[in-house]
C-alpha cells in the first residue's frame, strides 16, 4: 500500500521501519521539513515529503504528532489521498505539554474526537498506547502465544478494518474498542495503556476503564 506518516518522533519512525521493511510505500514527513529527515529515508526508503504532501495517493495516512500540534497541520491534508484513505490517530492529551484543551476537559470530547473534528476527517485511534520500541522489538507470527494485541478504536467500519489488517501485518493482534466516543477506555492513565498483553487481557482491561479523566491528566 501506499502509506503516509506525519511526524517522524519514536512512533513515526519506528513504523516507517517496520513498514518499508514490509514492503509499502512510505513518504514520511515532520514539521522541520524534508530535508532534516534525510538519514531516516536513506535508512528505509522511505520518502520524505512536506506534510501537505504526506497523504497524495496514500492509502492509509498516521497522524503521530503532538495534540498540540494538530490545528497547525496543513488545510485539506487529505484532499489527494486515496479514495477511503483510514487515518490513524495515536496521539495522546498530555497537558503539561499541550496546554489545556477545552473541548476535551470541558465538552467531554475524547481525545481522537476532538483530533477528528480539527483534521476534519474521520481517524482510527491505534498506537496511542504502544511502546515505539515494541514495533521493532515484539512483532510476532499470528497464533504466537506471546503475542501482543492493541486497541483499536474508530466508527468507519471498513477503515477500522484496514487499519486492524495493517496491524496483523505489523505482527500484532488487534481488539476492537468501538467507537470513537469509546476511545476514553485507550486514553492514557487507563488499564489498557502501555499493556504489553494478550487479546484476552486487552479486552479484560478495557473493561476495567473508567471514563473520568485522571487528575494528572486535566489542565
Amino acid at each position: 500500500m501506499k502509506i503516509g506518516i506525519i511526524g517522524a518522533g519514536n512512533i513515526g519512525g519506528n513504523l516507517t521501519r517496520r513498514l518499508t521493511a514490509l514492503g509499502h510505500d512510505v513518504s514520511v514527513a515532520n514539521s522541520r521539513g524534508p530535508e532534516t529527515l534525510a538519514a531516516l529515508a536513506d535508512e528505509t526508503g522511505a520518502t520524505p515529503v512536506r506534510a501537505e504532501d504526506a497523504a497524495r495517493g496514500a492509502e492509509v495516512v498516521v497522524v503521530t504528532v503532538p495534540l498540540k500540534a494538530v490545528p497547525d497541520l496543513p488545510a485539506g491534508l487529505f484532499d489527494g489521498a486515496a479514495e477511503g484513505v483510514a487515518v490513524i490517530d495515536t496521539g495522546n492529551y498530555y497537558p503539561q505539554r499541550d496546554g489545556r484543551i477545552a473541548g476535551i476537559e470541558d465538552e467531554g470530547l475524547t481525545e481522537s474526537r476532538w483530533t477528528e473534528g480539527r483534521l476534519g476527517h474521520p481517524v482510527i485511534k491505534a498506537f496511542n498506547g504502544t511502546y515505539a520500541q515494541d514495533i521493532l522489538d515484539r512483532p510476532r507470527p499470528a497464533g504466537a502465544p506471546d503475542r501482543m494485541a492493541l486497541p483499536v478504536a474508530g466508527d468507519d467500519a471498513a477503515a477500522k478494518a484496514r487499519v486492524r489488517a495493517l496491524i496483523d501485518e505489523l505482527g500484532f493482534d488487534t481488539v476492537d474498542t468501538g467507537g470513537l466516543d469509546d476511545s476514553w477506555r485507550q486514553q492514557p492513565d487507563t488499564p489498557v495503556y502501555g499493556l504489553r498483553a494478550s487479546a484476552a487481557e486487552v479486552t479484560e482491561a478495557l473493561a476495567k476503564a473508567s471514563p473520568d479523566r485522571p487528575a494528572g491528566f486535566r489542565g
